[in-house]
């Protein structure tokens, strides 16, 4: 086994992905690994916005639209970690499903592991990791290291 020196994390600004991508810094800085962080705004949503915006908006396009949703999840993950980490870190937003462009980002960094939150949701199996959490595990090219809330 080869040394990790990047890791992705994907962080979606849940409570879940959010301890996910503190645990993913100081896993980085204890392995001297780069780390990349990785946010996707949902194709779902952008379809949606389209549909609103194309009824009732006409003030507002669709770019302009992804262009403050980038915007506004940096400045989130640069909030959330401004006093909780001194390690340098990259970040990409991407717009799509959001495992697809998750594979697709490790794939592109050229990550040696890559690190989400999951949480279930109900008693259902295919439900317990959540879709996106539970398609990244059976599709992901790297080791994928699944962080959970304490509670």
């Amino acid at each position: 086994m080869s040394k990790i020196q990047k890791i992705v994390s994907a962080f979606d600004m849940s409570d879940y992905s959010e301890k996910a991508l503190i645990y993913a810094c100081k896993l980085a800085d204890d392995l001297k690994a780069e780390i990349v962080i990785v946010n996707v705004v949902n194709q779902r949503d952008v379809d949606i916005v389209y549909k609103l915006t194309k009824q009732y908006m006409n003030d507002m396009t669709i770019e302009d639209y992804i262009k403050n949703q980038e915007k506004d999840r940096i400045a989130i993950i640069d909030n959330l970690l401004k006093n909780k980490t001194d390690i340098q870190y990259r970040k990409i937003i991407k717009v799509g499903i959001p495992f697809v462009e998750l594979i697709n980002a490790i794939k592109e960094e050229k990550a040696d592991l890559a690190v989400m939150g999951t949480k279930g949701r109900s008693n259902i199996v295919g439900a317990i990791l959540g879709t996106t959490a539970e398609k990244m595990f059976r599709k992901c090219p790297v080791p994928l290291l699944s962080v959970r809330r304490d509670d």
